[in-house]
């Protein structure tokens, strides 16, 4: 599961839907592969992306549409083939891609394109491709810091892959790094506290262990129709780490290039918005899901808008000093 959003919804059986979708394909079509995938999984994000430059929003997509393609191996509730199969053949389709090899999948194109363009360290996407891997051995985690080692594959890498697209200010990479990190954490977190339910139907449970004995919450407990009061409890508490990672990510923002600060701080307040809803829904996670309102989502789009298109002509300005 990565923190990128909502999940798809089925896959044909036996590969991703993506490759079950599209024949061979050229590198505009995988890019707009991506963005299709971006645009019909990744509301919120995808919304927040459109205040980027045009140039940049095709790679961000590239990114999203590489995570969406491996989780829904490893997610699908209607995959009924060899996953871990599945989850080999793109890890091997991936190596190939990213050693430069002509690809007729319909999203690696793109995502390797990306990689290249940008030099995103392939360590990141080895990481990433593990945690895939362990959502379909492990189901549970003992400890806090467990399931921040699973995390730092499916949610902090997302965040480091992204930096350089966002472009640092010159100077300011390395101090951007681990904001990055955070926000992909308290991305991860909030929709781990969302989707309890859609976890646990899964066979996994995101929460660790020894919170959940802590609080005295049961898994039988979150199996029902509506959230008891000690998982709430438990819910406020790990909403709280949430918050911290937010708070940890959100200086950040300034060390970002000025027309990515737009999109970036709609995706904290859009994302932020998932979790107070999920606060001031008093924690009933079971009995609904918390959204932001659509109203909401346009309302924090527009007030960044001027902002974005402000920064993009002010980059699309060049002064050329002739001697």
């Amino acid at each position: 599961m990565t923190c990128l959003g909502t999940r798809a919804a089925a896959a044909d059986g036996t590969t991703a839907p993506a490759a079950a979708a599209e024949g061979a394909t050229g590198l505009t079509a995988a890019y707009e592969r991506c963005r299709a995938l971006h645009a019909r999984f990744g509301r919120s994000y995808y919304l927040a992306t459109l205040l980027l430059p045009a140039w940049k929003r095709r790679h961000v997509h590239a990114l999203y549409g590489f995570a969406r393609y491996a989780d829904e191996i490893v997610d699908s509730f209607t995959m009924n083939g060899d996953r871990a199969g599945a989850l080999d053949g793109l890890a091997t389709r991936v190596a190939a891609a990213l050693a430069g090899e002509r690809s007729d999948d319909p999203v690696l194109p793109a995502f390797a394109h990306t990689v290249r363009s940008f030099g995103i360290g392939h360590g990141e996407v080895a990481a990433f491709l593990r945690s895939m891997r362990a959502d379909l051995t492990v189901t549970r985690y003992a400890t806090y810091d467990d399931l921040l080692g699973y995390m730092e594959g499916s949610a902090a890498v997302i965040g480091t892959m992204m930096l350089p697209i966002l472009e640092p200010l010159p100077g300011r990479e390395a101090a951007a790094r681990e904001p990055a990190r955070q926000l992909g954490l308290a991305f991860q977190l909030t929709n781990f506290l969302r989707d309890v339910a859609e976890d646990l139907a899964r066979g996994r449970v995101y929460l660790p262990t020894a919170d959940l004995d802590r609080f005295g919450v049961t898994e039988a407990a979150l199996r029902g129709a509506r959230t008891p009061p000690e998982a709430r409890r438990l819910l406020a508490f790990e909403a709280g780490r949430a918050r911290d990672h937010y708070a940890r990510a959100l200086e950040g923002v300034a060390l970002l290039t000025p027309s990515s600060r737009p999109c970036v701080r709609a995706a904290y307040e859009l994302y932020g918005g998932i979790l107070t809803g999920i606060e001031r829904g008093g924690y009933e996670v079971l009995a609904r899901r918390a959204r932001v309102p659509r109203r909401r989502r346009l309302a924090i789009f527009t007030r960044h808008l001027v902002a974005a298109r402000s920064a993009g002509r002010r980059e699309r300005r060049v002064t050329v000093e002739v001697p």
